[in-house]
């Protein structure tokens, strides 16, 4: 084996977790791209079996809306403290009009182009004692003609921001990822992808991926060992001319594969109670660290720490700064 291949599958130790002053958080740019849902719940109690069909009669007693997908990340960059853009594609209907109104109050700079066209995305979840019943979603492609005015917005962002996020929900709002990675790169921006589909091509040059187990093996097949899966990464991660990898492992914690090697960063113990939105802390946490100058592995650790602390809350959730460092003060 020759030394550069002995160094991409060496283990490295990870750092402890960092204690980062809030002002630090307060002075990063994160511009976040990517698809934009609502995500609503329905919760009630289930009694009874319906005559019609052998399925569960939920009683609704209460709903919530929430910001889903790339909302969610811009979301929870700010709760971080964090200066946060989203640039999205929204419909002209009463869901696109909700999700201004909560991007209003939440503190995320919207850029939100219409698409009369458009149905914006929801993701409606039927919940009874804490579990999820159903989930139901509506949603269609924006037209080509509005990701290109998308494009043009985008490369006039970019000096505003330090760290670009693009986040991927296969909805169509990134139809043109790769001329906004190049288009980055070339400003001197990092760029994270939270990556979605088999086809990695389209991400070729970003900065970092960040997928999870099942997202990862859709590409580059199931692996068998911990030096299998070493090699597969590095593989992926130097064919794409990536600077990093990050495996979400769920139970297992977070990899952080780079030429240096590979970073394990192992979970914390906590129950779970949902994991939706997950990634979306992970990622957030990472821009947000990142772009307030950690370095990389000290943000990878933040990263699995603010995952961990999310999976313990119900439904699309985020992490503030005093739940992230409540234990280190």
């Amino acid at each position: 084996m020759t030394s550069t291949a002995t160094s991409l599958t060496r283990t490295i130790q990870a750092p402890g977790v960092p204690n980062v002053p809030r002002e630090a958080f307060s002075r990063a740019r994160v511009l976040i791209v990517g698809d934009v849902m609502l995500d609503r719940y329905w919760f009630g109690d289930v009694n009874r079996i319906s005559p019609e069909a052998p399925v569960p009669v939920v009683h609704v007693k209460r709903n919530e809306e929430r910001l889903g997908g790339a909302a969610n990340v811009a979301l929870g960059a700010t709760s971080l403290g964090a200066q946060a853009g989203l640039l999205c594609v929204l419909g002209e209907d009463e869901p696109a009009e909700r999700i201004v109104d909560m991007l209003d109050a939440s503190g995320v700079t919207a850029f939100v182009t219409r698409d009369a066209d458009l149905a914006t995305t929801i993701k409606l979840r039927i919940v009874s004692r804490q579990q999820q019943l159903l989930r139901i979603d509506f949603e269609n492609q924006p037209a080509r003609e509005v990701l290109l005015a998308v494009l043009d917005q985008y490369r006039q962002l970019l000096a505003s921001y330090d760290v670009v996020l693009l986040s991927d929900y296969a909805k169509g709002g990134l139809t043109h990822v790769q001329p906004m990675i190049e288009a980055a790169r070339a400003a001197g921006k990092a760029v994270l992808v939270d990556p979605k589909g088999n086809d990695y091509e389209r991400y070729r040059g970003a900065t970092i991926l960040t997928p999870n187990r099942a997202e990862l093996q859709q590409v580059v097949g199931v692996w068998h060992s911990e030096d299998d899966l070493s090699s597969r990464a590095q593989n992926l991660r130097e064919s794409l001319g990536l600077e990093a990898l990050l495996l979400t492992r769920s139970e297992e914690g977070m990899t952080l594969f780079t030429e240096n090697g590979a970073l394990h960063v192992p979970a914390q113990a906590r129950e779970v109670y949902d994991v939706s939105g997950a990634g979306d802390t992970v990622i957030a946490t990472l821009a947000t660290s990142l772009s307030a100058g950690l370095p990389l592995p000290q943000a990878v650790v933040l990263a699995n720490r603010a995952g961990s602390i999310v999976v313990g809350k119900l439904g699309t959730a985020t992490v503030d700064y005093n739940e992230l460092f409540s234990e280190l003060t």
